[in-house]
């Protein structure tokens, strides 16, 4: 059985998403941020990503990861990709064109687009939006967005979804990492194409109770 470790309030919503979007079942296992416990290893500490038991499954220290019937995988992202193939299905690629399609979609939101969006994420998580630095951090980050923006949307012209007329795993894995730039409103609203494939995604039962868990968990 699949069983995913971190909490749902960190890139692990991306492999709980797809378990319910595959319909399987999985097990869940917390794994909070070190960052976000005073002292990760206390003997009373919650499971977290400095703790050696989590360790032993991820060296790297990060979440989530996910265990399928022995098969450590340690990349939200990736994670997703392996999940789509073992379990098929319409979120799975039809063939290897797709497979393609699929692998670079899911890449370039990695490379282009996340390393721009977390940042905006974390000056909302450190409370620092409304600084004259984050301020700052946050105008830099929604310049380098724009582009990423309109490739997107000169590409779902006249299309629901990104990859093959369907929601597939390329559609779930870039909306799990566009979710972080939904505080940037004046971007979505200058591609309005982006802005309807977003909630067209979330508007998906297994994503809202994704969501529902989510909210469950303390920020």
């Amino acid at each position: 059985m699949l069983t995913v470790y971190g909490v749902y309030r960190s890139r692990a919503s991306r492999n709980y998403w797809m378990a319910r979007e595959l319909g399987i079942p999985f097990a869940s296992v917390p794994v909070i941020q070190a960052r976000r416990v005073a002292d990760p290893l206390a003997a009373d500490a919650p499971l977290n990503t400095r703790s050696p038991d989590f360790l032993a499954i991820n060296p790297m220290g990060l979440i989530p990861a996910i265990d399928d019937d022995g098969l450590v995988l340690t990349e939200s992202l990736a994670n997703n990709l392996y999940l789509a193939r073992k379990y098929g299905g319409p979120l799975a690629p039809a063939d290897i064109g797709e497979e393609g399609q699929i692998g670079n979609w899911t890449m370039w939101a990695a490379t282009d687009v996340e390393p721009h969006a977390v940042k905006i994420v974390l000056a909302y998580d450190n409370g620092i939006e409304n600084t004259p630095e984050g301020r700052a951090l946050i105008d830099t980050c929604a310049q380098s967005l724009e582009k990423a923006f309109a490739v997107l949307e000169r590409h779902l012209a006249g299309h629901d979804y990104v990859v093959g007329e369907r929601f597939t795993v390329a559609d779930l894995n870039l909306a799990e990492v566009f979710r972080y730039t939904m505080s940037q409103t004046a971007l979505f609203d200058r591609h309005p194409r982006v802005k309807a494939w977003l909630a067209r995604c979330q508007s998906r039962p297994a994503f809202k109770a994704m969501m529902e868990e989510r909210l469950k968990e303390p920020e």
